[in-house]
């Protein structure tokens, strides 16, 4: 069983920055394939970025070029910076890992984005 948990939420003001981190169990975190989700009250959840294990990043239209998720194998994480934040960016961040066809969730961090 793999075991993923995400932290570094909070409350932020529009146009401030966070970075979020997930660390995830294992001997082999290279191999996995890694994504950042989020879920806003009432919403459904959707993707905010993925990195493989060869370092093959995809973004949501939504969050590029202000997002940057990257991973460091050593420790068994990986990250989403978050600059240029916005009201509309504030929900529950969700970390996965994907391994052997199975999805590993976290219990999600909480971003809120308000003045």
């Amino acid at each position: 069983q793999v075991q993923v948990v995400e932290s570094g939420g909070g409350l932020v003001q529009p146009g401030g920055s966070l970075r979020l981190s997930c660390a995830a169990s294992g001997s082999i975190f290279s191999t996995y394939a890694m994504g950042w989700y989020r879920q806003a009250p009432g919403k459904q959840r959707e993707l905010v970025a993925t990195i493989t294990s060869g370092g093959r990043i995809n973004y949501a239209d939504s969050v590029k070029g202000r997002f940057t998720i990257s991973r460091d194998n050593a420790k068994n994480t990986v990250y989403l910076q978050m600059n240029s934040l916005k009201p509309e960016d504030t929900a529950v961040y969700y970390c996965n890992a994907y391994i052997s066809q199975t999805l590993y969730w976290g219990q999600g961090t909480q971003v809120t984005v308000s003045s």
